[in-house]
Protein backbone atom coordinates (compact mmCIF):
# COMPACT_ATOMS: atom_id res chain seq x y z
CA UNK A 1 0.00 0.00 0.00
CA UNK A 2 1.32 3.43 -0.95
CA UNK A 3 2.14 5.38 2.33
CA UNK A 4 1.34 8.63 2.52
CA UNK A 5 3.60 11.21 2.90
CA UNK A 6 1.71 14.11 4.74
CA UNK A 7 -0.72 13.29 7.41
CA UNK A 8 -2.90 15.97 8.57
CA UNK A 9 -5.13 15.28 12.15
CA UNK A 10 -7.74 18.17 13.13
CA UNK A 11 -8.17 18.15 16.55
CA UNK A 12 -11.88 19.34 18.25
CA UNK A 13 -10.09 22.63 19.23
CA UNK A 14 -8.87 23.47 15.90
CA UNK A 15 -5.45 22.59 15.91
CA UNK A 16 -4.23 21.03 13.06
CA UNK A 17 -1.17 19.01 13.06
CA UNK A 18 0.98 17.73 9.73
CA UNK A 19 2.93 15.20 9.80
CA UNK A 20 5.74 15.01 7.54
CA UNK A 21 5.31 10.81 7.14
CA UNK A 22 9.06 9.64 5.59
CA UNK A 23 10.57 8.28 8.79
CA UNK A 24 12.49 6.61 7.29
CA UNK A 25 14.15 8.89 5.23
CA UNK A 26 14.32 11.17 7.69
CA UNK A 27 11.42 13.05 5.92
CA UNK A 28 12.94 14.04 2.92
CA UNK A 29 11.37 15.87 0.55
CA UNK A 30 10.37 15.33 -3.15
CA UNK A 31 8.25 16.68 -5.62
CA UNK A 32 5.01 14.46 -4.13
CA UNK A 33 5.79 15.28 -0.57
CA UNK A 34 6.47 19.20 -1.58
CA UNK A 35 2.74 19.15 -3.61
CA UNK A 36 0.77 17.20 -0.94
CA UNK A 37 2.30 19.74 1.66
CA UNK A 38 1.43 22.62 0.01
CA UNK A 39 -1.98 21.29 -1.16
CA UNK A 40 -2.43 20.45 2.64
CA UNK A 41 -1.56 24.03 4.09
CA UNK A 42 -3.53 26.05 0.98
CA UNK A 43 -6.41 23.61 2.71
CA UNK A 44 -6.01 24.42 5.87
CA UNK A 45 -5.94 28.21 5.22
CA UNK A 46 -9.21 28.48 3.75
CA UNK A 47 -10.51 26.67 6.80
CA UNK A 48 -12.24 28.95 9.38
CA UNK A 49 -12.36 25.86 11.89
CA UNK A 50 -9.06 25.83 11.76
CA UNK A 51 -7.60 27.84 14.31
CA UNK A 52 -3.82 26.72 14.99
CA UNK A 53 -1.49 24.69 12.56
CA UNK A 54 1.75 22.19 13.70
CA UNK A 55 4.20 21.65 11.02
CA UNK A 56 6.16 18.62 12.57
CA UNK A 57 8.21 15.19 11.18
CA UNK A 58 7.52 11.02 12.40
CA UNK A 59 10.17 9.11 13.69
CA UNK A 60 13.75 10.87 15.15
CA UNK A 61 13.88 14.17 12.19
CA UNK A 62 11.94 17.09 11.25
CA UNK A 63 13.31 17.07 8.30
CA UNK A 64 16.60 16.08 6.10
CA UNK A 65 15.16 18.56 3.60
CA UNK A 66 15.87 17.57 -0.61
CA UNK A 67 15.11 14.04 -0.85
CA UNK A 68 18.38 11.91 -2.33
CA UNK A 69 16.53 9.76 -5.01
CA UNK A 70 14.57 13.21 -6.72
CA UNK A 71 18.00 15.01 -5.99
CA UNK A 72 19.69 12.11 -8.29
CA UNK A 73 16.65 12.57 -10.84
CA UNK A 74 16.97 16.45 -10.75
CA UNK A 75 20.66 15.45 -12.32
CA UNK A 76 19.38 15.36 -15.68
CA UNK A 77 16.84 17.91 -15.98
CA UNK A 78 16.81 21.14 -18.16
CA UNK A 79 17.24 24.51 -16.63
CA UNK A 80 13.59 24.56 -17.71
CA UNK A 81 12.58 21.83 -15.36
CA UNK A 82 15.21 23.18 -12.93
CA UNK A 83 12.99 26.29 -12.51
CA UNK A 84 9.48 24.57 -12.75
CA UNK A 85 11.19 22.65 -9.44
CA UNK A 86 12.40 25.66 -7.60
CA UNK A 87 8.80 27.09 -8.26
CA UNK A 88 7.07 24.58 -6.53
CA UNK A 89 9.40 24.44 -3.63
CA UNK A 90 9.17 27.93 -3.61
CA UNK A 91 5.18 28.28 -3.38
CA UNK A 92 5.45 25.84 -0.59
CA UNK A 93 7.91 28.14 1.84
CA UNK A 94 5.79 31.18 0.66
CA UNK A 95 2.17 29.65 1.13
CA UNK A 96 3.69 28.26 5.05
CA UNK A 97 5.25 31.54 5.72
CA UNK A 98 2.15 33.77 4.65
CA UNK A 99 -0.29 31.22 6.29
CA UNK A 100 -3.08 33.38 7.81
CA UNK A 101 -3.25 30.78 10.93
CA UNK A 102 -0.51 30.91 13.66
CA UNK A 103 1.61 28.32 12.84
CA UNK A 104 4.39 26.27 15.29
CA UNK A 105 7.42 24.15 14.08
CA UNK A 106 7.27 20.68 16.35
CA UNK A 107 11.17 19.74 15.86
CA UNK A 108 12.03 16.64 17.27
CA UNK A 109 15.21 16.40 15.70
CA UNK A 110 17.19 17.37 12.98
CA UNK A 111 16.41 20.20 10.10
CA UNK A 112 18.60 20.51 7.48
CA UNK A 113 18.40 22.65 4.56
CA UNK A 114 15.09 22.77 3.24
CA UNK A 115 13.85 21.45 6.28
CA UNK A 116 15.61 24.24 8.37
CA UNK A 117 13.73 26.66 5.67
CA UNK A 118 10.69 25.04 6.89
CA UNK A 119 11.21 25.93 10.67
CA UNK A 120 12.10 29.43 9.58
CA UNK A 121 8.92 30.00 7.83
CA UNK A 122 6.74 29.21 11.04
CA UNK A 123 5.62 31.70 13.33
CA UNK A 124 6.92 29.85 16.71
CA UNK A 125 9.71 27.07 16.72
CA UNK A 126 10.16 24.40 19.77
CA UNK A 127 12.78 21.93 19.35
CA UNK A 128 14.27 19.12 20.94
CA UNK A 129 17.67 19.32 22.46
CA UNK A 130 19.52 16.91 20.20
CA UNK A 131 18.26 18.30 17.32
CA UNK A 132 20.82 19.65 14.47
CA UNK A 133 20.57 22.23 12.32
CA UNK A 134 22.66 22.51 8.72
CA UNK A 135 22.59 24.59 5.17
CA UNK A 136 24.76 21.92 3.17
CA UNK A 137 23.77 23.25 -0.42
CA UNK A 138 28.08 24.24 -0.71
CA UNK A 139 29.32 20.87 0.20
CA UNK A 140 27.39 19.78 -2.79
CA UNK A 141 28.05 23.30 -5.33
CA UNK A 142 24.83 24.59 -4.78
CA UNK A 143 23.35 27.31 -2.77
CA UNK A 144 20.29 27.51 -0.50
CA UNK A 145 18.13 29.99 -2.29
CA UNK A 146 14.66 29.36 -1.64
CA UNK A 147 15.22 29.40 2.18
CA UNK A 148 17.38 32.07 2.10
CA UNK A 149 15.31 34.56 2.51
CA UNK A 150 13.28 33.54 5.67
CA UNK A 151 16.24 32.14 7.41
CA UNK A 152 17.78 35.21 6.67
CA UNK A 153 15.21 36.91 7.96
CA UNK A 154 15.44 34.71 11.07
CA UNK A 155 19.20 34.50 12.48
CA UNK A 156 21.03 37.59 10.58
CA UNK A 157 22.76 38.11 7.53
CA UNK A 158 25.82 37.91 9.84
CA UNK A 159 25.33 33.95 11.10
CA UNK A 160 24.03 33.45 7.63
CA UNK A 161 27.10 33.92 6.29
CA UNK A 162 28.43 32.20 8.80
CA UNK A 163 26.37 28.75 8.01
CA UNK A 164 25.76 29.14 4.44
CA UNK A 165 29.62 29.15 3.64
CA UNK A 166 30.82 26.47 6.39
CA UNK A 167 27.96 24.21 6.13
CA UNK A 168 29.04 23.12 9.21
CA UNK A 169 26.21 21.86 11.88
CA UNK A 170 24.92 23.82 15.03
CA UNK A 171 22.74 22.32 17.78
CA UNK A 172 19.39 23.28 19.25
CA UNK A 173 21.21 26.02 21.86
CA UNK A 174 22.88 27.31 18.78
CA UNK A 175 19.46 27.69 16.76
CA UNK A 176 18.01 29.09 19.93
CA UNK A 177 20.21 31.87 20.15
CA UNK A 178 20.43 32.61 16.84
CA UNK A 179 16.76 32.92 16.15
CA UNK A 180 15.85 29.97 14.34
CA UNK A 181 14.25 28.24 17.25
CA UNK A 182 12.11 29.99 20.61
CA UNK A 183 12.37 27.53 22.73
CA UNK A 184 14.45 24.17 22.80
CA UNK A 185 13.37 21.10 25.71
CA UNK A 186 13.97 18.14 26.32
CA UNK A 187 12.32 15.16 23.59
CA UNK A 188 10.08 13.92 26.32
CA UNK A 189 9.19 17.78 27.32
CA UNK A 190 8.38 18.22 23.31
CA UNK A 191 4.87 17.53 23.51
CA UNK A 192 3.46 19.48 26.15
CA UNK A 193 5.49 22.38 25.30
CA UNK A 194 3.61 22.48 21.61
CA UNK A 195 0.71 22.17 23.37
CA UNK A 196 1.46 25.08 25.82
CA UNK A 197 1.77 27.46 23.13
CA UNK A 198 -1.41 26.16 21.17
CA UNK A 199 -3.46 26.58 24.50
CA UNK A 200 -2.31 30.10 24.14
CA UNK A 201 -2.97 30.69 20.87
CA UNK A 202 -6.46 29.35 20.82
CA UNK A 203 -7.36 32.04 23.52
CA UNK A 204 -6.21 34.85 20.68
CA UNK A 205 -9.05 36.52 18.64
CA UNK A 206 -8.41 34.27 14.95
CA UNK A 207 -8.52 36.98 13.28
CA UNK A 208 -6.01 39.41 14.74
CA UNK A 209 -3.71 37.02 15.02
CA UNK A 210 -3.97 37.18 11.29
CA UNK A 211 -3.72 40.62 11.01
CA UNK A 212 -1.10 40.63 13.79
CA UNK A 213 0.90 38.54 10.81
CA UNK A 214 0.46 40.27 8.03
CA UNK A 215 1.44 43.89 10.28
CA UNK A 216 5.11 42.25 10.51
CA UNK A 217 5.12 41.65 6.75
CA UNK A 218 3.91 45.35 6.31
CA UNK A 219 6.75 47.08 8.27
CA UNK A 220 9.46 44.26 7.82
CA UNK A 221 12.16 46.17 6.32
CA UNK A 222 10.85 49.48 5.67
CA UNK A 223 11.94 52.86 6.69
CA UNK A 224 9.90 54.24 9.98
CA UNK A 225 8.47 57.01 7.89
CA UNK A 226 4.96 58.84 7.38
CA UNK A 227 3.42 56.28 4.94
CA UNK A 228 4.96 53.39 7.23
CA UNK A 229 3.01 55.55 9.98
CA UNK A 230 0.04 55.97 7.83
CA UNK A 231 -0.17 51.49 7.12
CA UNK A 232 -0.26 51.28 11.02
CA UNK A 233 -2.54 53.69 11.75
CA UNK A 234 -5.25 52.25 8.90
CA UNK A 235 -4.27 48.49 10.47
CA UNK A 236 -4.84 49.53 14.06
CA UNK A 237 -8.41 51.11 13.18
CA UNK A 238 -9.52 48.25 10.81
CA UNK A 239 -9.36 45.62 13.18
CA UNK A 240 -10.67 47.80 16.11
CA UNK A 241 -13.77 48.50 14.01
CA UNK A 242 -14.29 44.77 12.87
CA UNK A 243 -16.81 42.79 14.64
CA UNK A 244 -14.49 40.60 16.32
CA UNK A 245 -12.28 43.73 17.50
CA UNK A 246 -15.49 44.93 18.93
CA UNK A 247 -16.16 41.71 20.90
CA UNK A 248 -12.93 41.59 21.95
CA UNK A 249 -13.10 44.85 23.39
CA UNK A 250 -16.72 44.64 24.92
CA UNK A 251 -16.03 41.16 26.59
CA UNK A 252 -13.02 42.83 28.49
CA UNK A 253 -15.13 45.39 29.44
CA UNK A 254 -17.64 43.28 30.51
CA UNK A 255 -15.43 40.82 32.11
CA UNK A 256 -16.21 37.73 29.96
CA UNK A 257 -14.96 35.46 27.71
CA UNK A 258 -14.73 36.77 24.08
CA UNK A 259 -17.19 34.42 21.86
CA UNK A 260 -14.41 32.83 20.05
CA UNK A 261 -13.77 30.92 22.89
CA UNK A 262 -17.10 29.56 22.91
Amino acid sequence: MHQTTVLLHVDPRGVATVTLNRAELHNAIDDETASLLTATLETLADDDSVRVVVLTGSGISFSAGHDSDWMRHMASFSEAELRHHAQQLSRLLRTLDTLPKPTIARIPGSAFGLGAGLVACCDIAIGASEALFSFSDVKLGVIPALSAPYVVRAIGPRAARRYFVSAERFNAGKAKRLGLLHQVVELDELDSAVEHCASHLLINGPNAMRAAKQLIALIDSRELDDDLLEDTIDAIVKVRASEEGREGIHAFLEQRKPNWLD
